[in-house]
């Protein structure tokens, strides 16, 4: 059975891991703090969950998922994510981050800044424009019309295959996109980002984003 590892276990992770068990995956959750704080939800969870450090949950996953604020970024495990395909969900808000300047001045995006730090890894954006909640409540059926579709950006085309099928098994339509310095397309304040779209609506605001500076 496939074990996702779970770098942070906040609105987003939680939400993926629901969906992840109920899918039929094994979860490990971690986070900042001692894995006995995510007693109550491993208990929710079921006993395909546990609770472990970010290094034990980065060492047993065959898919990992990274949603941590970026000022945890250099705490990411490293060693124990290497060659894996590693799902980055995050957002670059100043507000909570602070002035990220790489980010300011758009010569990198904020999947890059984890590729950098995960070098030997398969970093692929995903389920970062997307409200939590409705990770649990929009999920359809393959073929449906009007299903909400999900944007995949990554450079290594395997990883992004890996990916979209675990959104389609989510319940949503996967839109690859490469390569992954391409994830700007699909960051806050964008056409793409936490509105509703279909595939054929997701590839057409994917291409009509703009970079903040031509806004």
């Amino acid at each position: 059975m496939t074990t996702i590892g779970f770098i942070g276990s906040g609105h987003i992770g939680s939400q993926l891991a629901r969906l992840a068990v109920a899918h039929g995956y094994d979860v490990v959750m971690s986070n900042s703090r001692d894995p006995e704080t995510l007693s109550d939800l491993v208990a929710e969870l079921g006993p395909h969950a546990r609770a472990a450090t970010p290094g034990e949950a980065a060492a047993a996953a065959d898919l990992a998922v990274v949603t941590t604020p970026l000022s945890a970024i250099e705490t990411i495990p490293v060693d124990q994510l290497a060659g894996k395909v590693v799902i980055d969900t995050n957002n670059y808000y100043p507000q909570r981050d602070g002035q990220i300047a790489e980010l300011d001045n758009e010569s990198t995006t904020v999947s890059e800044l984890l590729r950098r730090r995960l070098p030997t890894s398969k970093v692929v954006k995903a389920f970062n424009h997307i409200q939590a909640a409705a990770l649990t409540t929009e999920g359809q059926e393959a073929g449906t019309s009007g299903r909400r579709a999900l944007a995949v950006v990554g450079d290594d085309a395997d990883a992004r295959t890996t990916v979209a099928k675990l959104i389609d098994s989510f319940g949503f339509d996967a839109v690859e996109v490469s390569p992954l310095s391409e994830g700007w397309r699909i960051q806050r304040d964008t056409p793409g980002y936490v509105t509703r779209h279909t595939a054929e609506t997701l590839r057409t605001a994917l291409a009509g984003a703009k970079r903040y500076r031509d806004m």
